[in-house]
């Protein structure tokens, strides 16, 4: 699942690309597993709205929209792709569409003419003359809207996260420390690549219970956090699976992991192979002899 540096890279790529563009009409799929929203309210939303910018949330990727001038026509799913749904009347508002990718979510930004996937479930027509197409083969991905007030993912930023907010979440919670940085209602955004290198850097073993860990450690670990997830967005994020850009590049901070992956090689800096554990279903990989 693509985790807080893919998306950033994938959210700065659209922002460059689609920033104020209008979104003139919508066709979404028959399934109806990636819609959170219903279909009318997507529709409704999207069409005739203005591109403000893109941005991440946690996991998410947030289309900022103004401007939408109210228009009306049915709500249809056709069978070819090639046509647009339409909405019904919705009020002049500010909104938001939010794209969550799952596991498999891809959006790409395309010429109409260019070859449309078979797993596609929404395609956005803009004003510049380009579509930008949502596609997921498995259909983990969600695609929902705000009409009133502002998203929320929950969970702090570890961006922005300083050493108080990093202890009031973690300190004196009995869970391993693992699942802890996993949990996205404390930390959002930060998933199991991440949070093994972060635990690599900061010398904690992933199974350590989070009440037993020492203030010092908890501010290397912030800092471990911040510099694997920045190091990240700088190389375009990890490519383990399917994950690619907007432009469809893949990413190489793969090529940089310490312990992710590596299982029964050695440490790259004790020689010790790298071990591989489980940790509430998750696979967790840590040097049994850099982390304690």
């Amino acid at each position: 699942m693509p985790e807080l540096p893919e998306v950033e890279t994938i959210a700065r790529g659209l922002a460059a690309s689609v920033s104020g563009d209008v979104i003139e009409s919508i066709w979404l799929g028959q399934k109806p597993e990636p819609l959170k929203s219903t279909a009318r309210e997507i529709a409704a939303t999207l069409e005739d709205s203005r591109i403000a910018t893109v941005r991440r949330v946690g996991k998410h990727i947030v289309f900022d929209l103004v401007g939408r001038t109210p228009s009306s026509a049915k709500t249809q799913h056709p069978k070819s792709p090639r046509k647009e749904s339409a909405t019904t009347e919705g009020p002049t508002t500010d909104a938001q569409w939010i794209v969550h990718l799952g596991m498999t979510g891809r959006l790409q930004v395309c010429e109409p003419a260019s070859e449309i996937l078979k797993h596609t479930h929404a395609i956005l027509k803009l004003a510049s003359g380009r579509e930008l197409r949502f596609v997921d083969p498995r259909r983990f991905g969600r695609l929902s809207v705000v009409r009133t007030g502002a998203f929320d993912a929950g969970g702090v930023e570890p961006l922005e996260a300083d050493l108080a907010q990093f202890l009031a979440l973690f300190r004196g919670r009995k869970t391993p420390i693992k699942s802890a940085l996993l949990n996205q209602k404390l930390l959002r955004g930060v998933g199991n690549i991440y949070a093994d290198e972060s635990l690599f850097r900061a010398g904690i073993r992933p199974r350590r219970r989070a009440s037993s860990i020492a203030r010092e450690q908890f501010a290397r670990l912030l800092a471990a956090v911040k510099e694997v997830l920045k190091e990240a967005i700088a190389l375009g994020g990890s490519s383990i699976s399917d994950y690619v850009d907007a432009d469809g590049e893949a990413g190489f901070f793969q090529l940089q992991h310490r312990v992710y992956g590596r299982e029964g090689e050695p440490c790259l800096v004790c020689k010790t192979p790298i071990k591989r554990i489980v940790i509430a279903g998750r696979s967790s990989h840590y040097c049994p002899k850099c982390q304690k």
